[in-house]
């Protein structure tokens, strides 16, 4: 009986030490991929990364960890044009089957899934703000963008006729949609603007916009866009994406 005690006693502290050591060395895994993707991405901040799953060690010994999940905020994408770039905010990825090398120098998952935020007064950016003729003596432009519910963008439009401003903007809700690498608003019906007779495809060169998002990190896609309360959520995927390397 004092031997099986003794055995258990031992079997526990292995255990707890084993346990330590799973965890150190997943705090320590964890800080060096956020810090080569920190470099590979030139990213301002040192991101989050969280290591899922337990225990962590055996995941290395197979050279494949299960589940990782990065956070980064503030991302700079490329928008393709002399525009520059655009901020994607609260950008969450989870990565599943990382491959890594043991250094931590490389590593990509073999398939990953996330969501991100774009506000209005970023995506506004990308909608003609300075006024722009629409029909003879008639100019218009957008002064803003807010949650019209049900997942419309209300499009808030300043006009201009015969040389006197509207007394109150023209509203109109758009629907947001993801097509490839680029996020567009259409205007599901078109404003009133004082003039008798407007052509379409003139409005709708105010109306309409679109912005283009590329170079997200890993290479990461867009998939699919909702507008929200303060801005336009988005979800994110990817094959073979890369952490670092």
């Amino acid at each position: 009986m004092r031997a099986l005690r003794i055995l258990l006693i031992l079997v526990v502290i292995l255990g707890g030490l084993f346990v330590i050591a799973d965890r150190v060395a997943v705090n320590f895994a964890e800080g060096e991929v956020a810090d080569k993707l920190k470099t590979s991405e030139n990213l301002a901040a040192t991101p989050d990364v969280s290591i899922k799953g337990f225990p962590f060690l055996t995941q290395v010994a197979g050279g494949e960890l299960d589940d990782v999940e990065v956070g980064i905020d503030g991302y700079e994408a490329d928008t393709g044009t002399s525009s520059g770039t655009i901020r994607i905010d609260d950008l969450r990825a989870d990565m599943k089957g990382v491959a890594f090398s043991g250094d931590y120098s490389s590593a990509t998952a073999a398939t990953a899934t996330g969501t991100a935020s774009i506000t209005y007064a970023e995506l506004l950016k990308a909608a003609k703000s300075e006024p722009t003729q629409v029909a003879p003596g008639v100019t218009a432009n957008i002064v803003g963008l807010s949650d019209g519910g049900n997942g419309k963008i209300k499009v808030e439009v300043d006009a201009t006729v015969l040389g006197t401003k509207l007394p109150e903007p023209v509203y109109v809700l758009s629907t947001v949609t993801v097509q490839g690498d680029t996020v567009k608003v259409h205007a599901d019906s078109l404003p009133s603007l004082g003039a008798a007779a407007l052509a379409e495809n003139r409005v709708r060169t105010i109306t309409d916009f679109e912005q283009k998002i590329e170079g997200l990190p890993g290479g990461i896609k867009l998939d699919s866009v909702q507008a929200a309360k303060s801005g336009v959520e988005i979800t994110v995927k990817g094959s073979g994406v890369r952490l670092a390397g």
